[in-house]
């Protein structure tokens, strides 16, 4: 069973729809013991990067990250959802992460691009994916404003180029993979990943 969790932010819904789609099982929870206990999870999240750390923590979700990757629980973060696994983000001032991964989020240049990207793009997949497998130089879709910046290489499973930029759209630390882009709106390819997620 996988446990999308619940802390207000973030396309739950959307999530749960592509695993039903799926046939794969899946729970939106609160319930720490459930999120806990659950074979796979996944970390959503949409709009700004300090809303999101804060009731995260408030809800004491932070230790139940830190308890999953002791576990060895596979762990997908989604946009947001990826950003607060790494040290900090620049949105709106200077906020820090869970800082599990080595990082920092930076914001995109207005001048070079429209700010934020929104829509489709293409990934380029590097390392040892898993859950991207198959899937180099399809395209996903995208909406952000920051981008991860001063991370680890090794880290990294796919790029993405946007307003002159080559960054991760994708990262992979052993059972904790994470995506920029949203799997649940990137039609047949993001089902494909949500699919190779549940079948680890």
């Amino acid at each position: 069973m996988i446990a999308i969790i619940d802390y207000g932010i973030g396309n739950l819904g959307s999530v749960k729809n592509a695993f039903d789609y799926l046939k794969i099982e899946s729970v939106i929870t609160r319930d720490k013991d459930v999120i806990l206990n659950a074979d796979k999870v996944i970390l959503p999240g949409v709009g700004a990067f300090s809303d999101a750390m804060n009731t995260f923590i408030s809800f004491g979700f932070d230790k139940v990250i830190d308890e999953l990757i002791k576990k060895n629980t596979p762990i997908l973060g989604i946009c947001v959802g990826m950003q607060m696994l790494f040290e900090r983000s620049f949105e709106y001032g200077t906020h820090k992460g869970l800082s599990i991964l080595k990082g920092d989020f930076v914001r995109f240049d207005d001048e070079k691009a429209l700010v934020p990207e929104i829509g489709w793009n293409q990934i380029k997949v590097v390392n040892d994916s898993i859950i991207l497998e198959g899937l180099d130089n399809k395209d996903c879709y995208f909406v952000h404003s920051y981008y991860l910046s001063n991370y680890d290489p090794m880290d990294v499973i796919s790029y993405t180029e946007y307003a002159g930029v080559i960054y991760p759209s994708a990262v992979r630390r052993g059972n904790l993979f994470a995506c920029q882009f949203h799997p649940e709106k990137s039609g047949d390819v993001g089902l494909s990943i949500l699919k190779k997620f549940g079948e680890l």
